[in-house]
């Protein structure tokens, strides 16, 4: 009995090691051809130095190439599944794996190593069905939609590229890096904001805010953002960014687009609100730079923290490209607007002693002699 059971679980062992090679095998013969990867990372090389053209058929063909190889697979898989002996088997890859290893079944074995590659084979729950629709899921390539896209974009065909956007972001859940599903829902909102469809901006704005804890959460959280907004009503931005740090950079832009569309609309309460989170971003990402390259910094106020942030050039590039000056500038005008004009002049005074702030600080002078609330058609 106990030789019977060591031969039983040698052949088993035999039986893997064939079906390793046979997929192993199958595999090296489908990857004869530049690969489906290949051509989208060379895609990536050509449109960054500027070749769209040919960046967007690289994109193309790797869009087609994985669909191609993945819809090859299925069908392999499928073939094997409609044999009579296989059929016998069940739904139970355990059952079927040997079967493909004593047949030498090799374009199947191939398919089962891909998507085992591809996708933890505990999701599968050892069941063939389910390992069919994950090889059928495998076809999507969400980052080739994606930078077919961006080609168009550049080109201007912005309603191509919009359509492609959404597409990509339809199939987010077969992304290979999972948060780059917020870059494109930017992308998306970038074009949306261009042709003024602010209510599509806005539901897509939020969608992204989903992910921030902070702002979304439950009751905790409505509590924190209240005693944050009257800490920066009755004390100020620097008593705000003495008292709280948070530096979820992801969600920084959807909060000031937000601030924005909110005071363009009159909603200024509701501006102050997601300007505010912006502006406690930005802010906590600039400190914690400035205390990495210098431990003993204490922010004291936006006065001591912007003396260090601006000798550092990584910073003078973010204040730049975060609308650090206007997001204040923002702040200011909708506190002015909801009816708190002492808060708002702590902003526009701050800004318009600043030569750096440019044409921030101007506007805030303007403020600081006659206070209005702007009259806007479109976004700022």
């Amino acid at each position: 009995m106990q030789r019977r059971s060591k031969k039983m679980k040698k052949t088993r062992i035999l039986g893997f090691l064939i079906f390793f090679l046979c997929g192993s095998l199958g595999w090296a013969q489908r990857q004869t051809e530049r690969p489906y990867w290949f051509s989208l990372e060379w895609g990536k090389s050509l449109f960054r130095k500027g070749d769209y053209g040919n960046a967007l058929l690289a994109f193309e063909d790797a869009r087609r190439d994985r669909r191609e190889l993945y819809t090859r697979m299925e069908q392999d898989l499928i073939d094997l599944l409609s044999i009579p002996e296989v059929r016998l088997l069940g739904d139970s890859l355990d059952q079927i794996e040997p079967y493909i290893a004593e047949r030498y079944q090799i374009n199947a074995a191939a398919a089962l190593r891909e998507l085992y590659f591809r996708v933890p084979r505990a999701s599968l729950e050892g069941s063939a069905t389910r390992a069919l629709e994950a090889l059928g899921h495998l076809k999507y390539y969400p980052e080739a939609e994606y930078w077919i896209g961006e080609s168009y974009r550049v080109e201007g065909e912005l309603g191509v590229a919009l359509g492609q956007y959404q597409k990509a972001h339809e199939q987010r859940v077969f992304l290979e890096n999972p948060g780059f599903d917020i870059e494109i829902l930017y992308k998306i909102i970038d074009i949306l904001k261009i042709r003024q469809n602010y209510t599509e901006m806005e539901k897509r704005l939020l969608e992204i805010l989903e992910r921030d804890t902070l702002w979304s959460g439950g009751r905790m959280n409505l509590n924190t953002k209240s005693a944050m907004l009257k800490v920066l009503e009755n004390d100020g931005i620097n008593r705000v960014l003495m008292v709280y740090r948070y530096n979820n950079s992801l969600v920084e832009r959807a909060h000031r687009l937000l601030g924005y569309y909110y005071y363009t609309s009159g909603r200024y309460n509701r501006a102050v609100e997601h300007l505010m989170f912006s502006c406690l971003i930005q802010n906590t990402i600039v400190i914690e730079e400035v205390i990495r390259t210098q431990y003993d910094f204490t922010f004291i106020s936006l006065e001591n923290l912007l003396t260090q942030a601006l000798k550092r050039r990584t910073l003078v590039e973010y204040i730049e490209g975060s609308e650090y000056y206007k997001t204040l500038y923002y702040i200011g005008a909708a506190l002015y607007g909801d009816g708190k004009l002492v808060s708002a002049r702590r902003f526009w005074t701050f800004l318009s002693g600043r030569t750096d702030a440019g044409e921030w600080g101007g506007r805030a002078s303007s403020q600081l002699r006659s206070p209005f609330v702007e009259q806007v058609v479109e976004m700022p």
